[in-house]
């Protein structure tokens, strides 16, 4: 499964019906919020008195309002129940509420249609911490990028087609608000029929008790996430694209109307291009990562988003059309593909940088927290979108321009994106890895999957250059704690990255004995820990690309830590720039060119008792073959 397509989960029932439930759902929120924004904007003296500007921007808070007060007690809720069973009763609901709200719309009753939208904010409530919660249970870890990608590839359209739809419907004469009513009514029904073939999803903990005090609950949540360093940042990081969309969306209104000239059409189709990019994004995930957990790809969606947000603000103080203009006028204009391009990679870096940021909160959370989790992130979404208006309504007080404000965006974006990674390097390490090995190097993984997914591990392989530590973590779906000569440790630039991964320096104990010791406490501590631990047991590189005679310190870390020991055998590195061949520097570079093709090939584990330094480089001898 983990070499096919992502799209063949959705030929699966263990992913098929939860996607086209929670992608109905998406598509009917929006449909029924879109559809009562567009009749309030321009029908707003038929339906009520209240000020039209008012009630468009209290709307979409009235929606978030429900993520703050009832996310708490939506995790646990999660936590507790079987997830198919809470997926069905959330569809019930959703049901419920739209013939509430189809009563409004028949009736001209604007309150019973804001009650529907709250009703729908709890419906997305509750809903929110199964969606995440459920992926895992059900798909391999190799899965889990691909599949969150085709989820938010599945909630983006969704939201997009809702707009789409909403719109067209209401304004549809002479049956418009029945329309509506009706539609939103029949889509909820048929959400709930996909909800009845969800498989079995056990609950994660049955015996745990509800704490029905959101504020007292949020605070434990998060204080809780909060211990586990990697997964927080995640959620903050999560919590942040939702900022940064937040305010760049909110102005695409405005940005249609008043810089572009453009009428409803434009709009549309600005939603559109970026719906699109970030469904590109996301599903392109899949095929970055190489079909694991890649972290390396937040960092590479956060420049991207500070690149084209700025970008888009070039492109629109370069815009000049001033006639008012619909989508098929407006994509002839002078600019246009510019600043639609520039939306699109807004919108694929967005997929870049959020879905691994799942997938992590996903694999590295106590899976009987994980629903909770996911609704303390909620809970920090809402929080940041709130934020977000205020930051944006104060933007536009100090007199910003919308391409201004896209400006100050993308690069508060970079200061904050900054701080996080220089909070925890290991995105940024496992970006340096990625990029190499998509650059410098087109690294295949040979049984890459046999590096156990949890637990600890020895990973024994062959020395070949200064890069080999760096070749081995970016095909790892884990971190792996490397051991290497105390002089490799300390080369400059190098020594950073190493000191980064939470590498261990070892000396031969006639150089340095105090340091020698230090390292086998040290992995012995990062085993019990259930770390991964690579060695390269030649205590050198090559210098002639042949295996150098196994040293025994692997016998003393199985002394202390008896794990299984994985074998690995780097094949291709021989003779790159970074090797110790004797040729020509330059000659080595240009021989070699750009993408040179190498493999990481790794071995059946070995029991403790069948470990013996001769043993081990007999296997790692035979995986590595001719090729050096």
């Amino acid at each position: 499964m983990s070499q096919q397509s992502q799209f063949r989960l959705l030929t699966q029932r263990r992913f098929a019906p939860f996607f086209w439930t929670q992608f109905l759902g998406a598509f009917n929120d929006n449909v029924f919020k879109t559809a009562l924004l567009t009749i309030l904007t321009f029908d707003a003296l038929h339906w009520t008195d209240v000020d039209a500007g008012l009630l468009t921007n209290l709307i979409p808070g009235l929606f978030i309002l429900p993520f703050l007060l009832f996310s708490a007690t939506a995790g646990q809720l999660a936590d507790k129940l079987e997830k198919g069973r809470l997926a069905r009763m959330v569809k019930v609901l959703e049901i419920v509420i739209m013939l509430i709200a189809g009563v409004g719309w028949m009736m001209h009753n604007l309150w019973l249609l804001i009650g529907a939208v709250i009703g729908m904010g709890i419906h997305s409530t509750l809903f929110g911490p199964v969606k995440y919660a459920y992926l895992p249970q059900h798909l391999k870890t190799d899965e889990l990028t691909g599949g969150n990608g085709v989820i938010e590839m599945g909630t983006f359209v969704g939201i997009l087609l809702g707009e789409i739809l909403g719109t067209m419907l209401v304004v549809h004469k002479p049956w418009g608000i029945e329309l509506v009513a009706g539609g939103t009514f029949v889509i909820a029904v048929l959400g709930w029929i996909t909800s009845l073939r969800i498989p079995l999803s056990p609950a994660a903990a049955p015996d745990l008790k509800i704490n029905w005090n959101p504020a007292t609950e949020t605070i434990r949540n998060i204080g809780f996430s909060s211990k586990n360093r990697p997964v927080f940042l995640s959620m903050l990081g999560n919590s942040w694209f939702w900022f940064y969309g937040a305010i760049v969306l909110a102005q695409f209104p405005l940005y249609a109307k008043i810089y572009l000239h453009g009428d409803h059409s434009v709009l549309l189709l600005l939603l559109g291009v970026f719906s699109f990019g970030i469904g590109a994004g996301s599903l392109l995930c899949e095929r970055l990562s190489g079909h694991k957990v890649e972290i390396g790809l937040v960092p590479f969606g956060a420049i991207g988003l500070s690149v084209f947000g700025f970008e888009l603000y070039l492109a629109s103080i370069g815009y000049t059309n001033t006639a008012a203009v619909d989508m098929f006028q407006f994509v002839h204009q002078t600019g246009s593909h510019r600043i639609m391009f520039d939306i699109i990679m807004i919108g694929i870096f967005g997929g870049l940088y959020v879905v691994p940021l799942f997938a992590v909160i996903q694999t590295r959370c106590d899976p009987q927290h994980l629903s909770r989790t996911i609704a303390g992130m909620n809970i920090l979404n809402a929080l940041f979108m709130v934020v977000a208006s205020g930051f944006a309504i104060l933007m536009l007080k100090l007199d910003f321009t919308i391409p201004q404000i896209f400006m100050a965006t993308a690069v508060l974006n970079a200061v904050v994106a900054i701080y996080i990674f220089s909070l925890v390097p290991e995105f940024l390490l496992r970006f340096i890895a990625w990029l190499l090995i998509h650059t410098i190097y087109r690294v295949r993984g040979v049984n890459t999957d046999r590096i156990p997914e949890s637990g600890p591990a020895v990973l024994v392989c062959n020395h070949v250059s200064y890069m080999d530590a760096i070749v081995i973590m970016g095909s790892s779906p884990r971190p792996i704690r490397f051991v290497m000569d105390h002089r490799i440790f300390k080369i400059p630039f190098l020594s950073w990255v190493f000191r980064t991964a939470k590498a261990i320096p070892i000396a031969p104990a006639k150089e340095d004995p105090w340091l020698m010791e230090k390292a086998y406490v040290d992995i012995a501590q990062a085993l019990h820990e259930g770390d991964l631990v690579c060695i390269f047991p030649e205590g050198k590189l090559t210098a002639t690309g042949e295996l150098n005679e196994f040293k025994g310190g692997v016998m003393k870390i199985l002394e202390r830590s008896p794990v299984p020991v994985f074998p690995l055998a780097l094949r291709g590195l021989w003779g790159s720039f970074f090797s110790r061949e004797k040729s020509n520097l330059v000659e080595r570079s240009f021989r070699r060119g750009p993408f040179s093709k190498l493999e990481l090939v790794v071995g059946e584990a070995l029991e403790p008792v069948q470990v013996t330094p001769a043993a081990l480089q007999e296997k790692v001898q035979a995986l590595r073959g001719e090729w050096k």
